[in-house]
């Protein structure tokens, strides 16, 4: 990765051209930044134009006069629309892919992995287009039979977080667009400049779509740009029958009860507390490799996120010490070097989110393994942090 603020900012603006994005979407105040090599202008990669709520209310209405029409449309139509999108992603996975990582600091593999997963899920959902099946019910009464089927359920509201900033919106849109139902989606204001890119391969795939088939795809992706006010605003919606979010725990808390005041639907993917138990009989090697990725992968900031490991007594410290081993030896810092295996954390609040909880484990008597913070000089607003070990009393 260039270090050169102005090197990186022309190595963004090349991938926003080579993806389509349109300039006039780029010409805002808000800053977009990666976390990955800060210099002295912090990090800035471009700017974006904030959408104002009375906008994404205007959004909205135009999404719901989308589905109107949208829902009409045979569903393995509405298939086809999606597996062109899938095909339009595995042109530009490269390009996608590294602004991904640009913008969230995710290595290389990881950046590219997550756009291989948002084809994944285009192919799934092509599929499913076939396969929208309904129940045939046996009656008691001589001569009749029952049949449910299902009907597509309106616009549908993605709430999305930095650390997968496309994927979730994939795994979301193409399920709902084969079903029937036009997209509102609100990235994380952290990561604008992948929502952008997105919607451009989107809106380029639509209209080749729309000239082969003749079929209108006007209003079926809207994307929100900016912060909590917009997530309010769909969640307020009344005609926005389901909101899929993904964030924190405080996040879904704050969420949960505004959609259900209105009886809105939610789909909530919020923070893990995942553990793994590691018993005498499992083949140790294939155990470390297994919870190094699920600890240190996206540099710990996943949901999936392996956070408590419990070690079989006969195992015990010898194993808890090859997992220290691990944790001190791994590559930490530019994610795009080759051989990099732990990019940076997302910003300075999640560097002191994770001391505050390492202070704390030290106050309950664990032992800290790890944790110090790397590359300061160098890059002094980034913030690269060792992985931890901690060993809790």
């Amino acid at each position: 990765m260039p270090t050169d603020p102005s090197a990186l900012q022309q190595e963004v603006g090349r991938l926003l051209t080579a993806l389509g994005v349109d300039p006039g979407r780029l010409d805002g105040q808000p800053a977009a930044r990666t976390p990955a090599l800060t210099p002295i202008d912090g990090g800035i990669t471009g700017h974006v134009i904030e959408t104002t709520p009375a906008q994404a209310t205007s959004a909205i209405e135009a999404a719901h006069q989308a589905f109107l029409h949208w829902r009409l449309v045979p569903a393995p139509r509405r298939g086809e629309l999606v597996r062109r999108l899938g095909d339009a992603l595995r042109r530009v996975r490269d390009d996608l892919g590294r602004l991904v990582s640009i913008e969230t600091g995710k290595i290389v593999s990881e950046g590219q992995g997550e756009v291989q997963e948002m084809i994944d899920i285009c192919d799934f959902a092509a599929g499913l287009s076939r396969q929208l099946y309904g129940l045939t019910i046996a009656s008691e009464r001589p001569g009749h039979r029952m049949m449910e089927s299902w009907h597509p359920l309106g616009v549908v509201g993605v709430i999305s977080a930095f650390n997968f900033p496309v994927a979730v919106w994939a795994w979301n849109a193409a399920l709902a667009l084969v079903c029937g139902d036009p997209v509102i989606w609100k990235p994380s204001e952290k990561t604008p400049l992948t929502a952008l890119a997105v919607q451009a391969i989107f809106e380029r795939t639509a209209r080749e779509f729309e000239r082969d088939l003749g079929t209108s795809t006007k209003g079926l992706l809207h994307v929100l740009i900016g912060g909590r006010a917009l997530a309010e605003v769909l969640a307020d919606h009344r005609s926005v029958p389901l909101v899929s979010a993904t964030g924190s725990t405080a996040m879904g808390r704050a969420l949960a009860p505004r959609l259900a005041q209105r009886f809105a639907r939610a789909l909530l993917e919020l923070g893990g507390n995942n553990g793994a138990i590691v018993c005498p009989s499992a083949d140790q090697e294939l155990a470390l490799r297994a919870i190094a990725f699920a600890a240190m992968g996206t540099a710990g900031q996943r949901c999936t996120t392996l956070r408590r490991l419990f070690v079989h007594r006969d195992l015990g410290e010898a194993f808890v010490q090859r997992l220290v081993g691990v944790a001190a030896s791994v590559q930490v810092g530019d994610p795009l070097e080759p051989g990099t295996l732990v990019g940076p954390l997302i910003d300075r609040g999640a560097y002191e989110a994770m001391q505050s909880v390492l202070a704390e484990v030290a106050a309950q008597g664990g032992r800290v393994h790890g944790g110090e913070r790397l590359h300061a000089q160098r890059w002094p607003h980034a913030y690269y942090v060792r992985p931890v070990v901690a060993t809790m009393p």
